[in-house]
């Protein structure tokens, strides 16, 4: 069938189902990393594999005035690298992690912007995804203007404050063209990134992305505020490592965490032209909204469960078509529960045999860019043959039963792979990926 756009009715001309079939196929061919347990892609290959944690204690600024004295820091990272010393006063720490990160993905990529013509340049957008975005650089603005360092504050604290211009100091480094803009759903506003990113190749928009995640809200403020919100773990101030633990039943609150985790995508014929390394195809992606509070979840796992049997559909793929799934796992107790819920309702008993795994125990919890690290964890899973663990599952939680490669990382194929994320606002999102042969 086609649609009449003049009468809005419907055509006997093809059958259902022909334009999603002709849908042109979306590909990774580009990834970069700078993440807490390691500075780019082969780094967090090896931690994530061995199961290193890059929990810590807080070095950029002393917490010791805080419930909280720990979180998923990169205090090793050069933002000098990156952004010019001058420049640096006027921009938020997510921008020299998000430019880190999108250079190594574009040179993973084999692509090469100081030789691309205008017109290549304009077929390449950049879509980022950010929970707390910013938020750090305002909170630092605040403190000079109401301790009398009004001389300090920068000039361009208003635009350097706000998500949007963040895809744009991207996009100005490497002088992409194209589309230029920043999701904001909380926890799940990478996952949506690259979400709609596969959705614009897809509607034949532009053939080429740079998409991904980054956060960084490690502040006394944020800090101050999810204690509020009794969020965080206050245990482990004296053994960080051990802090993040999803689905083990002595957790009690997530790890903050900073990071950026970024990809190049492309469509599969523009990809293969090129001669580009191909990590896997992004099948299919489900996003549903449970309404039902800001912040707390609801004890029922459909909506959840919803965004991962859409994204399934999309990739016509079955529950036992599905090798691994890379999980939220936040190790907060009714998150945790409730992701185990959804898998258990969208997979059935297929997901008992399906070998599952939480980063977060790693690395903490990124906000905003938690769901481009699930992506890149699992790429590289798919890559290696080689499952990551979640660490620091010591305890069995009953009501948190599958199957979670508990401390040490297992060897198997994995051929399709699914990536689920929750968060704040009542939001789910998944992506499906399935390797290339």
């Amino acid at each position: 069938m086609s649609r009449d756009l003049g009468t809005n009715t419907l055509q006997e001309s093809e059958p259902i189902g022909y334009t999603l079939q002709m849908l042109p196929r979306v590909v990774i061919t580009g990834m970069g990393v700078v993440s807490p347990n390691g500075i780019g892609k082969e780094a967090f290959c090896r931690a994530i594999l061995a199961g290193k944690s890059g929990v810590k204690r807080i070095s950029r600024f002393d917490p010791s005035g805080l419930a909280v004295h720990i979180a998923g820091e990169i205090p090793e990272f050069d933002e000098l690298a990156w952004v010019d010393a001058r420049e640096r006063k006027h921009v938020s720490r997510v921008v020299p992690l998000a430019v880190a990160a999108s250079a190594e993905a574009i040179k993973d990529a084999g692509l090469d912007p100081a030789s691309m013509s205008m017109d290549e340049k304009r077929e390449i957008g950049v879509i980022l995804g950010t929970g707390g975005g910013a938020q750090e650089f305002s909170e630092e603005q605040y403190k000079l203007w109401h301790s009398g360092h009004v001389k300090q504050v920068s000039l361009f604290c208003i635009p350097s404050g706000t998500m949007g211009t963040i895809p744009s100091e991207v996009s100005m480094r490497f002088g992409f063209r194209g589309y230029s803009h920043v999701v904001t759903a909380g926890c799940t506003s990478s996952t949506d990134a690259i979400g709609y990113a596969y959705q614009h190749i897809q509607a034949g928009v532009q053939p080429l992305f740079l998409v991904g995640g980054v956060d960084s809200d490690i502040t006394p403020g944020i800090i101050k505020g999810y204690t509020l919100l009794r969020a965080l773990t206050q245990s482990w101030n004296d053994d960080p490592e051990r802090a993040s633990r999803p689905f083990s039943a002595d957790r009690d609150g997530f790890v903050i965490a900073e990071g950026s985790w970024m990809f190049i995508l492309e469509e599969y014929e523009h990809a293969r032209a090129r001669g580009a390394h191909i990590y896997a195809e992004i099948a299919g992606y489900g996003s549903t909204c449970e309404a039902f509070h800001r912040v707390r979840m609801s004890d029922s796992p459909e909506e959840p469960a919803r965004a991962i049997t859409l994204a399934l559909e999309e990739a016509q793929l079955a529950a036992d078509d599905i090798h691994y799934v890379n999980l939220h796992g936040t190790s907060t107790e009714m998150n945790d529960r409730v992701e185990t819920r959804a898998l258990k309702l969208a997979l059935g008993e297929q997901a008992r045999k399906i070998p599952m795994s939480g980063l977060k125990s790693q690395i903490g919890h990124a906000q905003g860019a938690c769901g481009s690290a699930s992506l890149a964890a699992t790429l590289i899973a798919m890559e290696h043959g080689k499952i990551p663990p979640t660490i620091n599952l010591e305890i069995a939680d009953p009501e948190c039963d599958l199957d979670y490669v508990p401390e040490v990382g297992r060897t198997a194929e994995v051929e399709n792979a699914l990536c689920n994320c929750v968060g704040f606002g009542s939001k789910n999102s998944a992506i499906v990926l399935r390797k290339i042969a």
